[in-house]
């Protein structure tokens, strides 16, 4: 009887070692559907470029790189400003009476909604005795956004302070540098109703009420 016992506690300690060193159940193998390309998640495309409510400029580029952001534009409003001078600079005797006294190139942007026309008028407040009128210009088109240099000028010229059509350069007595103001105007009516060669003060009169926005770009000449 104790031989059967002993017999019998071997063959059970024998099976408890024989499953303690077993292994765990392999799995199977995945399949070729499991394992094929449609099977596997792909990164997805960035999104494609939206536009913005200003200016129509992308927030989002579509791009291999990460996403980046395209800042807006800030805007200022009517801008005015000439190529050929810096602000507050001196300038170049080309378009003063001391050179050919050809009309400097001009451009800007900015303009509000409902503008229908510009005004343009340049003059030197620091002329003896008086503001100087150097040029004034009146009912140019809303399409227009620039003159160029040596012109044509789009829209009616006015008279300036030497009783003369159209432009007259800086031309300031020996002295201190004196400024020269140009302002240009947007208006909501397409023209003033005046005829060519109309002074400054007629056409502020007839501007009186129509400005919309103004802009003013500001040099210096002196000899």
């Amino acid at each position: 009887m104790r031989k059967q016992v002993w017999r019998w506690g071997l063959l059970l300690l024998a099976g408890l070692l024989s499953a303690c060193g077993r292994g765990p159940t392999p799995t199977a193998a995945p399949t070729r559907a499991a394992a094929s390309p449609q099977a596997i998640a792909t990164p997805t495309a960035p999104p494609a470029a939206t536009a913005t409510a200003t200016g129509g400029k992308p927030l989002f580029r579509s791009s291999p790189m990460p996403y980046f952001t395209v800042a807006p534009e800030p805007s200022a409003g009517l801008r005015l400003w000439s190529p050929a001078f810096a602000a507050d600079a001196r300038i170049p005797a080309v378009y003063t009476c001391l050179g050919e006294d050809r009309i400097p190139p001009l451009r800007w942007e900015g303009a509000p909604p409902g503008t229908a026309a510009f005004a343009l008028i340049m003059d030197d407040p620091d002329a003896p005795g008086r503001v100087w009128d150097h040029w004034v210009v009146y009912d140019i088109p809303a399409t227009v956004t620039a003159i160029p240099e040596g012109g044509p000028v789009p829209g009616v010229q006015g008279r300036n302070s030497w009783g003369v059509t159209g432009y007259g350069g800086p031309c300031p007595p020996p002295g201190p540098e004196h400024r020269y103001r140009f302002r240009l105007y947007a208006v909501d009516v397409p023209t003033l109703g005046l005829p060519p060669g109309a002074d400054k003060a007629q056409v502020l009169a007839a501007l009186e009420g129509h400005i919309l926005a103004q802009a003013e770009w500001t040099a210096r000449f002196g000899r």
